[in-house]
């Protein structure tokens, strides 16, 4: 390996690198070309964030890493998923992005993490810490789903490896025995002893497959003898723990590998070779030196874990600007007739969910249920048991089971994420960062969303139409019975990105479920009535559950009903219709008026220059204790004498 004091000024010659515009040829490679290859990557690398400036130092502790793993895999087609992103530039020069690496972090050049509209190479958008573990088991559990042959391998370093969000998607994934490679990049952390040469020799003996397949075999000879089985497991569990911390993961699930020197390419693409094919968890401990190669970052590694570009450089040279991410044109949606002469016994909104969700499966197979810890409460019982394969429940593990739907959407999957609304709110990044901002296809079907009754203030729903609309490419949806709620479950399963329908705890208004699975169009408002001509007009605009106490006051003060029905996007026309025949517009929803629903219909009439008198009428700004819904509606001024009041007063004070 070449060793630097400096960073190349000029272009290095890099011959055998510059014949790589893919890693296939990497897997016909010798050693000794291999070995070239990762020192004219490093060299190149140098160079091109010397012109660029960027994240530095995890890139040079990974070359090896990088070349053994695109030697070992047969990426794309099987996925490779790094954590954070800070250690992919080595990752991007081998997968046809070379020439445009001076471009990275500027506008219109490379994206300075993994981003997948910017290669089939970059199997899942990251940059914030610890996703990758999730991500990868959802892809590895859809190639099982699916049947297919693929490997997937999730690189993650020794810091993001900390996250609480990491074990739970360890402790996932050995629970359900996929097939997951992971990759421990340990550049810092005190986890085991130096490498040495027997630690490299037992990793290479643990991961081959006649040892694989004795191991096997004794097990089945040990089971017949009493003891002898705990007393061989205990045997090899001691020598192993003798040079490596294989405890923790292995009783996990995991088959544990190493720890092995990173930057010993021989050892590791003979390692990745012999892993490749395993079946089960396996998790293989590599050891790094965080800019190795560069020996002021060797020195230094927290000073050089990025730089700014030098001063004086070589012109950078342009590569393709990657195409913008299209959205995919939203499936026109049918509407459901209405039935309102038919009364059935009210159902449990819950209930109307898991009914679909059944209802759904049969209909598509690529439709996946997750819940975090919530299958009775939010009624996967009955999915559970038809579809055992295509359900997971991930534990209480929030986080973990929001970038697990992310990860099962990139590989054309349909997850739908049934969890409380309050709960989401501890995997709200991870909605942001690996759903929202790669724009993927998960549904949430959000329970318990409103002020959910007993439980009180850390269980009311009471800030998910805020935290979600403001989301971009968001679609969110709030049914105002239960019939609505089975066709906006429909709207948004078929819809080609992220979308929540939120409903409320409890039963519904007793409006007939059709059995059809037909969706409402998204972003169009039902009026449920025209007010009269006489004295000052007011429009209830009422989203989701309000809409049953909007009814009520709409025919005590012969006001007009809108069941607005989707908080995004907004019925644009139906908004402005509103304001142009009526003097006072109130919005009705059961969440905190701060950036609600409500916020958006003003937002939007701002936006188009109409003046219109306004009443938001929703959650205070407060947390709301605990007593019976009915009881907390009432306090907060949200039943129809609560409504109705707020009215008469606003028009007694005046309407404009």
């Amino acid at each position: 390996m070449k060793l630097y004091d400096d960073i190349p000024a000029e272009r290095p010659h890099t011959p055998l690198l510059d014949t790589l515009d893919t890693p296939a040829a990497l897997r016909a490679m010798t050693t000794a070309q291999l070995l070239q290859v990762a020192d004219e990557l490093r060299a190149y690398l140098l160079y091109s964030v010397g012109v660029s400036g960027g994240h530095f130092g995890a890139g040079l502790g990974v070359v090896e890493l990088t070349v053994a793993l695109h030697h070992a895999f047969e990426t794309p087609h099987d996925r490779l998923v790094w954590d954070v992103g800070h250690q992919a530039y080595p990752h991007k020069i081998l997968t046809g992005r070379r020439e445009a690496m001076t471009t990275i972090r500027q506008h219109g050049g490379l994206a300075a993490f993994p981003r997948r509209a910017e290669s089939e190479y970059d199997t899942f958008g990251v940059g914030h810490s610890s996703t990758s573990i999730s991500a990868a088991l959802g892809m590895a559990l859809a190639a099982r789903t699916r049947d297919e042959k693929r490997r997937v391998c999730a690189v993650i370093g020794d810091g993001a490896l900390t996250a609480g969000m990491a074990f739970e998607a360890l402790a996932h994934a050995g629970h359900v025995d996929a097939n997951l490679l992971v990759v421990l990049n340990d550049n810092e952390m005190s986890i085991s002893e130096n490498v040495g040469g027997i630690a490299s020799y037992l990793a290479n003996i643990l991961s081959s497959k006649p040892y694989l397949a004795m191991r096997e075999e004794s097990k089945k000879v040990l089971a017949h003898l009493p003891g002898a089985l705990e007393l061989a497991r205990r045997t090899e569990e001691h020598m192993k723990g003798m040079v490596s911390p294989a405890t923790l993961f292995e009783e996990m699930g995991f088959n544990y590998i190493g720890p092995i020197d990173g930057h010993d390419l021989p050892t590791l693409a003979q390692t990745l070779r012999n892993i490749r094919d395993l079946e089960g968890p396996q998790f293989l401990h590599v050891k790094t030196c965080k800019g190795r190669g560069f020996l002021p970052a060797e020195a230094d590694p927290i000073g050089y874990h990025a730089i700014t570009k030098l001063e004086k450089s070589e012109p950078a040279k342009q590569g393709a600007t990657p195409p913008p991410l299209k959205p995919e044109a939203a499936q026109e949606a049918k509407p459901k007739p209405r039935n309102d002469s038919m009364r059935p016994k009210p159902r449990k909104y819950c209930n109307v969910f898991g009914d679909w969700l059944c209802d759904m499966a049969a209909a598509d197979a690529r439709l996946i249920g997750i819940t975090p810890a919530m299958r009775e409460g939010s009624d996967l019982v009955r999915f559970s048991r038809e579809y055992p394969e295509r359900y997971f429940d991930v534990a209480i593990a929030e986080q973990h089971a929001v970038t697990l739907a992310a990860g099962l959407a990139c590989e054309a999957m349909k997850p739908v994420v049934a969890i409380y609304s309050t709960f989401l709110q501890r995997g709200y990044d991870q909605l942001i960062h690996d759903v929202a901002v790669q724009g993927l296809d998960v549904t949430f079907a959000l329970d318990r969303a409103g002020l959910v009754g007993e439980d009180g203030p850390t269980h009311h729903g009471a800030l998910d139409l805020s935290y979600l609309r403001c989301v971009p490419g968001m679609v969110v949806l709030a049914p105002a019975d239960e019939a609505e709620c089975r066709a906006m479950l429909s709207a948004a399963y078929h819809h080609p990105g992220p979308a929540a329908v939120r409903y409320p705890r409890g039963t519904g208004p007793g409006v007939a479920i059709p059995e059809h699975l037909e969706a409402l169009p998204i972003g169009r408002a039902e009026w449920r009535r025209e007010g009269g001509k006489g004295g000052p007009r007011v429009a209830l605009l009422a989203f989701g559950s309000l809409n049953g106490p909007a009814a009520e006051v709409a025919e005590r003060l012969d006001a007009s009903h809108l069941n607005m029905r989707s908080v995004k996007p907004l019925d644009r026309e139906a908004v402005l219709a509103a304001a142009d025949g009526h003097d006072l517009l109130v919005t009705l929803e059961e969440n905190v008026v701060a950036g609600g629903a409500g916020s958006a219909v003003g937002e939007l009439l701002a936006a188009e220059g109409v003046q219109v008198a306004l009443l938001h009428l929703g959650l205070p700004d407060a947390f709301v204790e605990h007593g019976k819904p009915a009881e907390l509606l009432a306090d907060c001024g949200l039943d129809a004498d609560g409504i109705e009041a707020s009215i008469r007063a606003r028009l007694a004070g005046g309407a404009r």
